[in-house]
């Protein structure tokens, strides 16, 4: 009797959080909408004064980074080099209260581009741990 000739297994493919957003154009409508609640919120006109009046390339940026800290390619790192994001924000005052409009404005974008909850709830949690590593000032 012949055994029968087995294939072998190959890993399953792991949805990345690049995936489950949507990929590019879901990024781009997030940035988007999280650079339009900056504009807008009260809390977060501090943070907004940190960019310059015009954000495109601040938003092409954003893009670039979270697209490969979401899980897509390294495009990010190819063109500016590794994130060193603290040592990149260590120019602005950042405290609690610019750490919790970030998160909100963020919070916001995930709500008004309709995130999947669950999702939303994951990433957010990387977003406090990163955002709140960017604290440099005691307010």
């Amino acid at each position: 009797m012949d055994t029968p000739v087995t294939q072998p297994s190959r890993p399953v493919p792991r949805e990345t959080h690049f995936d489950r957003l949507g990929g590019e154009t879901a990024v781009i409508r997030l940035v988007d909408a999280f650079y339009r609640h900056m504009d807008t919120r009260a809390d977060a006109q501090r943070i907004r004064a940190m960019h310059h009046p015009d954000l495109s390339s601040t938003k092409a940026v954003l893009v670039l980074y979270l697209c490969e800290w979401l899980g897509a390619d390294k495009q990010y790192s190819a063109q500016r080099g590794q994130p060193r994001l603290r040592r990149r924000h260590a120019t602005f005052a950042i405290g609690t209260a610019e750490r919790d409009a970030w998160l909100a404005c963020m919070r916001a974008a995930f709500d008004e581009t309709g995130v999947d909850p669950a999702l939303r709830d994951e990433l957010m949690q990387a977003f406090f741990k990163i955002a709140d590593r960017m604290r440099n000032t005691q307010t």
